[in-house]
């Protein structure tokens, strides 16, 4: 599954970053619009958590409550991308931040996902 996530870095508590997953048409079976988009995370030791998904026409989005306020998810339809933007960065906002697809609907549930990327870093320091 061809879904590329971009953008990790270490960075200080109260910095930013911006994360992009670009999205390759050749391994999705239909266009990248029927794709609701969603970002998870995972932080050594824990599971994976639901940080933030976009409906496939951009309308509708949802956060979790942790990243509420701080987090934009944004989608490009016509460039196949999916970008996070992260502001007020946190020490507990370290972990692998993966993108994944969920085709017809979006969802904070990682089964209702169909394809995943191979995840990017983010490391926040005191």
């Amino acid at each position: 599954v061809q879904l590329q996530a971009s953008g990790g870095g270490s960075v200080q508590a109260g910095g930013s970053l911006r994360l992009s997953c670009a999205a390759s048409g050749r391994a999705f079976s239909n266009p990248f619009n029927m794709y609701g988009m969603g970002w998870f995370r995972q932080a050594p030791g824990k599971e994976r958590e639901f940080v933030a998904a976009i409906s496939r026409d951009s309308a509708n989005t949802m956060y979790a409550d942790s990243v509420k306020g701080r987090f934009t998810i944004a989608r490009d339809n016509e460039q196949n991308t999916v970008a996070l933007e992260m502001n007020s960065l946190k020490p507990e906002d370290t972990a692998n931040y993966y993108c994944a697809a969920a085709l017809l609907t979006y969802s904070s549930s990682p089964t209702s996902y169909d394809h995943w990327g191979q995840g990017t870093q983010v490391t926040v320091s005191s």
